[in-house]
């Protein structure tokens, strides 16, 4: 099984949904993209609220509000 992205999103965010309609193409077949509503848990809501969309890998943040093309390279080269 690929390795796995989490993107914390919201319903009606429309900055989410531009992140993750640039993503999925971008990983598909390489790496899996698991979207997590932040308002379904009260931990997530707290953490990353009014900073969706973010997307983490692995425990470690590596963008928020817009898709940082690069960062993503950066982890589909580790895994080819």
């Amino acid at each position: 099984m690929p390795p796995t992205l989490y993107v914390y999103s919201r319903r009606s965010c429309h900055l989410c949904d531009v992140l993750v309609e640039a993503l999925l193409p971008l990983v598909r077949g390489r790496l899996e993209v698991e979207v997590r509503d932040v308002d379904s848990r009260d931990d997530w809501r707290e953490r990353y609220d009014l900073r969706v969309p973010v997307v983490e890998f692995e425990g470690d943040v590596v963008c928020q509000y817009r898709l940082d093309r690069p960062s993503i390279e950066a982890i589909l080269a580790r895994y080819p």
